[in-house]
């Protein structure tokens, strides 16, 4: 039998199981605060270093090439897709390019891209955007474009630093914002995220949807279209998929995310496109090359069957037969988060009791007695999060919201108090 042998760029643990469950083999590198022990059962070999540091890693991975001749390289975490293209561009293996990989990490690139496209159908995609740098900027794109309009970092992920402004007056206040973000020291992945450039871009007004797709040599199949809960800001509260769309909508979109990928030329693997349906027809948000994150993989696994993260190791080597057409659910799948009051979290109760309902999937409790719970400014703010299942989607939201409602985390109120009192006397 031919050997399958795979470069994995950081990324879960549960990808390696799976790959190695496949039958390939495999070497990972993995940033050092990221590695876990069972790994380097699972691996051929372990190389421990900065992957986004492609000075340090370059030499790494073609030492590695020539000791195991690894033929593809995957990743399906985010500070790992375009390390993962150029290394594969690097090496001549083929697959997603550095070019594509960033157009998408760069949301800024991504516009462009789709401005300069020849096809009125690809520019009516997206939304006019500039880089800003200061409160003027802001000023100028407003008053060239009109408010409201957003706010947004050029490369970061988990709705970090999203803003929307309204008017004229919102713009100091905004970049003093961008400044304190710039200048936090405790983010998460705070290792692989720079806090740099900031991007305007225009509003774009409707219901937030995503839209799991997987490309089979340059034929984009859409998965699932999932609705999207933000409440009133950019943090997401939750997901749910098949969304409840007229059947007209439902194909305005899914034509809409054919044009948008075959625009930024992906060809294979899978991706997770964020959009709006604008009064003008659906517009692109952002879109990555990976499986989505908020476990909507899980959602999707339950609801048709398909284990994204393993096709995605699976189809490098063409493990997986390409789909034709659009998969058909069996059932539908929901997500709500878990949030808390500010403070130190004093307890946590009915998570056993909501993991033992029969809709549940999952209950997950991100934070224990003890821990500090801050204000919900981006998606690394949730405190946990519950998945349900359902014969229909009203089904499956209506059981997630009954799984939030029995978890309970306290926090202290006077330790929010005490911390807010602090905050006021540094500012």
């Amino acid at each position: 039998m031919t050997e399958h042998k795979l470069l994995v760029v950081g990324g879960r643990i549960q990808t390696l199981r799976k790959a190695a469950a496949l039958g390939i083999r495999f070497v990972l590198i993995q940033h050092r605060d990221q590695f876990v022990p069972e790994a380097a059962r699972l691996a051929e070999a372990v190389i421990i270093a900065d992957y986004t540091d492609w000075e340090t890693t370059r030499p790494l991975v073609e030492a590695a090439h020539r000791a195991y001749g690894f033929t593809r390289v995957v990743s399906i975490t985010e500070p790992g897709l375009v390390p993962a293209a150029r290394i594969s561009d690097h090496l001549g293996l083929g697959g997603t390019t550095e070019e594509v990989a960033e157009l998408l990490r760069d949301k800024h690139a991504m516009r462009r891209r789709l401005a300069a496209s020849d096809s009125p159908e690809v520019r009516a995609l997206s939304v006019a955007a500039a880089e800003v740098d200061g409160p003027e900027d802001l000023a100028a794109f407003g008053a060239e474009h009109g408010y409201p309009f957003v706010l947004k970092p050029a490369d970061a992920t988990a709705s970090l630093g999203v803003v929307r402004i309204d008017g004229p007056a919102e713009a100091a206040g905004a970049w003093a914002g961008v400044e304190a973000l710039r200048a936090r020291t405790d983010l998460q992945w705070g290792s692989f995220f720079t806090i740099g450039r900031f991007i305007a871009e225009q509003y774009i007004p409707g219901p937030e949807y995503s839209v799991e797709t997987f490309s089979f040599a340059g034929r984009h199949i859409v998965l699932a279209v999932t609705e999207k809960l933000t409440g009133d800001g950019f943090v997401e509260l939750g997901h749910a998929l098949p969304a409840r769309l007229a059947p007209a909508d439902e194909q305005r979109i899914e034509e809409a995310v054919v044009r948008f990928l075959d625009a930024i030329g992906l060809a294979d693997g899978a991706a997770h496109t964020e959009l709006r349906l604008a009064p003008a027809g659906p517009q692109v948000i952002e879109s990555h090359n990976r499986m989505g994150g908020d476990r909507i993989f899980d959602l999707l696994d339950t609801a048709y069957g398909i284990d994204l993260e393993e096709w995605i190791v699976a189809w490098q080597f063409r493990l997986v037969p390409a789909l034709t057409a659009r998969p058909a659910a069996r059932c539908a799948a929901a997500t709500r988060f878990l949030s808390a009051q500010p403070g130190t979290v004093t307890a946590v109760h009915g998570a056993d009791r909501a993991r033992a309902l029969d809709t549940a999937i999952d209950v997950e409790v991100a934070v224990r007695p003890g821990d500090t719970v801050g204000a919900l400014r981006g998606n690394w703010d949730r405190v946990g999060q519950v998945l349900a299942s359902g014969p229909d989607t009203a089904a499956a939201v209506a059981a997630a919201e009954r799984l939030t409602a029995e978890v309970v985390v306290e926090t202290s109120a006077a330790v929010a108090a005490a911390g807010a009192v602090r905050e006021g006397a540094a500012a």
